[in-house]
């Protein structure tokens, strides 16, 4: 093995060490994200002015199965949504 591979893996040690107890944390926070950005995405829907609607409407389709997460994590034991049928 050369010392560049060795550095190499020394370093990636190094990380792991160091973000080891942050992953919880980390994912909180990108679930967190995913969940404002999906209330984004359904505000119009719900009621709530969207000036972004024209540019979210297309990712819909791409959305909706992660839709029925989001509501169940949301506490909402139904789809909040009338167009929307996921359970």
């Amino acid at each position: 093995m050369s010392k560049r591979g060795s550095l190499k893996k020394l370093f990636q040690l190094y990380d792991e060490i160091l973000s080891l107890p942050h992953k919880t944390e980390v994912a909180r926070e990108l679930r967190d994200e995913d969940d404002l950005f999906l209330l984004l995405l359904y505000s119009d829907m719900l009621g709530i002015p969207n000036p972004a609607f024209y540019y979210t409407l297309e990712l819909y389709p791409y959305i909706i199965e992660k839709f029925h997460d989001w509501h169940l994590r949301m506490g909402i034991e139904k789809s909040p949504l009338d167009g929307i049928r996921c359970c």
